[in-house]
């Protein structure tokens, strides 16, 4: 009917390396109970799996991480948390696809494990419906865990040696506010850079 709102859902995906607090922020913000795919870390897993900076985490997760939230009357987004270990990055491919945006998390500890997130989303394609087919864009967000080094934006997105204009915010992956408010700054920045890549085509 005309006049009524458009009620319209978008994919973001959560990636990041291991331990970097994707299920957290998943959990956090999500308005419904979350779908965990987390099972007990065993001896063998933590022989293949490298888990120095985070040897106090318990569980992992081995599929994926599915939460929603509705940022506001009519726009839901659907939150997909990738597994963080490389034995499970064939799965990243089918989370990905029809993704508006990604959110890489990153902790600073162990800030080389954003480096394969980083490549990914920098290199991946996928076939977005509405849009033309093209990079996933993606926000890196600091996740400040009690303790970390304390850096900046700039010194995060230079030590990632990130592409110029790849937004990085600092969050607490645990608060609920601080979550949405980076789920609403990834969608902002996605919307930017697909409109964009919309006029260079038409252009």
């Amino acid at each position: 009917m005309i006049g009524e709102d458009i009620a319209l859902t978008l994919k973001i995906v959560v990636a990041g390396g291991f331990g970097a607090g994707k299920t957290t922020l998943v959990g956090s913000v999500s308005e419904i109970r979350p779908l965990y795919s987390e099972e007990t870390l065993s001896e063998s897993g933590r022989g293949q799996d490298d888990t120095d900076g985070a040897e106090g985490k318990a569980t992992t997760t081995v599929a994926m991480d599915f939460g929603r939230i509705t940022v506001h009357s009519g726009l839901t987004l659907h939150l997909f948390g990738t597994p963080g270990q490389d034995r499970f990055r064939f799965l990243w491919d089918d989370l990905c696809e029809g993704a508006l945006a990604a959110i890489v998390l990153a902790d600073t500890r162990l800030l080389e494990d954003c480096f394969a997130a980083v490549d990914y989303f920098e290199d991946c394609f996928a076939a977005v419906d509405y849009f033309e087919r093209g990079r996933i864009p993606f926000v890196v967000a600091v996740n400040r865990f009690p303790g970390a080094p304390d850096h900046t934006e700039h010194d995060v997105a230079r030590a990632l040696d990130l592409d110029r204009g790849t937004p990085v915010v600092l969050c607490d992956a645990r608060d609920r506010a601080s979550g949405k408010e980076v789920l609403i700054r990834t969608v902002e920045y996605a919307g930017r850079m697909h409109t964009a890549r919309l006029l260079a085509a038409v252009g």
